[in-house]
């Protein structure tokens, strides 16, 4: 049985804490990728979300090693491939990876490239765990250690004494307690991250294997403490990492741990990414700032398919204030209609297409999403049957509605992901920052992409307030 824990007071329990450590390890990291020989970064990406805290550096959604040669062969330090695998039935998603891991490794061997490889999988802990990790193992060979950092302050997600919480206002929820743990695919239990490790790989760890880098490490030893830590690591144990603050997580990548021998594979959340890279955290992207076409010639396109229970409640809060006013249009697709029959399906998105289009050439905002009630199957894999066929007419909409929208947003990971490489053809992306606090802003130029340089804001199903939605489109307005 998993322990239990209770919800804690957000602004005590953070005051509670060491104070943050006094010393700007940006600073010190920047220096690090400066004059260090650093391995290149490979992230991927189960979904386009976790791209939520960078900017300036590129995704790609294909992985032939053409491609990925021509990647290493740029100054980057690092860069994103769009897998989507929390999409796909485990098989499924292990040949996949298996097949990404073999090209990266296949490309950078030939234009001798060292990596360091993350699977940035969701900040609430759903996904394929541990298949994704024993994968890359398999093909780079073994870890010395699996490294568990799902902390991600700008979604409220804090790992603390080894559990990893979810922020609900002033509240800190153990994640097994939340709807996420309830997942009809990646449901879970355990909101320690030591039982969550035993839950997700029952008999493959010992209780000496698993290991923390705590707060108090962090805040008061600083990288030294960090780095004892890691060198001291038994062979094939996980280590978490926990933070309650984006400075905790630039202190534990400080350290060379891997100047002295040791190689890591890392299971994280976005703010890991952000800050192995050296990407500073910018505001948010203005329309100012894009340039948006003034006046408007035609409206915006946002595409919602995520069920998890803040996007229903972003999209009541925008339906009500700017659906009432006529500012957007509003169009249902009924799931039921989707799964009955193929043809029902293809009737239904003709149908969506012909009113988008219409709505989008008079310049008004229209909004195209699921009916709200959540339809699962029987067991997990029926329901990523049914996520399927659902996301597969979205983005049908997106690949027929030939007006060009004013910009386009997709609401849910799986959502995004679908729209941007089946909708939009996207093979290449420009992390162009963030649309609202961990809401990732592509652009992709290339003249083989759908809808060419229209800015494309990946919207996560659990990111932002109720308002957050409705704030972003009425202030792009």
């Amino acid at each position: 049985m998993a322990r239990e824990y209770p919800s804690l007071s957000r602004q005590h329990t953070l005051a509670q804490l060491p104070a943050e450590y006094p010393t700007d390890a940006q600073d010190q990291i920047s220096q690090i990728l400066s004059n260090s020989h650093i391995n290149r970064l490979v992230v991927l990406d189960d979904d386009p979300t976790g791209t939520q805290t960078c900017h300036d550096i590129n995704v790609l959604t294909v992985w032939d090693i053409a491609t990925l040669k021509a990647e290493f062969e740029t100054d980057s330090r690092g860069f994103f491939i769009l897998t989507n695998s929390r999409a796909l039935p485990p098989t499924e998603a292990e040949h996949l990876i298996r097949t990404i891991c073999e090209n990266v490794h296949e490309a950078a061997q030939s234009t001798s490239q060292q990596v360091d490889i993350v699977l940035r999988g969701d900040s609430t802990l759903r996904g394929h765990f541990p298949l994704e990790t024993d994968v890359a193992q398999f093909v780079f060979g073994p870890a010395d250690a699996l490294v568990l950092a799902p902390f991600f302050f700008q979604g409220g997600r804090f790992t603390i004494d080894d559990v990893h919480y979810v922020a609900e206002g002033d509240s800190l929820v153990p994640a097994g307690r939340t709807q996420f743990a309830r997942d009809a695919s990646f449901g879970y239990r355990s909101s320690n991250l030591h039982d969550y490790v035993l839950e997700k790989a029952p008999g493959r760890f010992t209780s000496s294997q698993l290991c923390s880098v705590s707060i108090s490490d962090i805040r008061r030893g600083g990288s030294q403490a960090v780095c004892e830590t890691l060198v001291k690591l038994p062979a094939g144990g996980v280590v978490v990492v926990n933070a309650a603050a984006e400075s905790d997580m630039h202190v534990f990548l400080t350290p060379p741990a891997e100047a002295k021998g040791k190689h890591f594979l890392y299971r994280t959340g976005a703010a890991f990414v952000s800050t192995r890279l050296g990407i500073r955290s910018k505001a948010p992207i203005s329309a100012a700032e894009l340039q948006l076409p003034s006046p408007r010639q035609t409206g915006a396109l946002i595409v919602a398919g995520s069920y998890v229970p803040k996007t229903t409640a972003q999209l009541q809060v925008l339906t009500s204030q700017r659906g009432s006013t006529d500012q957007l249009a509003i169009i249902e697709m009924n799931v039921n209609d989707l799964i009955m029959s193929s043809e029902r399906a293809a009737h239904t998105v003709e149908r969506v297409v012909r009113e988008t289009e219409a709505s989008l050439l008079t310049g008004t905002d229209t909004l195209v999403m699921t009916s709200r009630d959540l339809v699962t199957g029987g067991d997990e894999l029926a329901s990523l049957r049914i996520g399927a066929a659902v996301a597969e007419a979205l983005v049908g909409v997106v690949r027929r509605v030939e007006v060009r929208p004013r910009y386009i947003i997709a609401k849910g990971g799986i959502t995004s992901s679908d729209a941007a490489t089946k909708g939009l053809n996207i093979k290449r992306a420009t992390i162009v920052g963030q649309a609202a606090p961990g809401v990732p802003l592509w652009r992709c130029d290339e003249a083989t992409s759908r809808h060419c340089g229209v800015p494309f804001v990946v919207f996560p199903g659990n990111v932002g307030g109720e308002s957050t939605l409705c704030e972003l489109v009425e202030s792009w307005s």
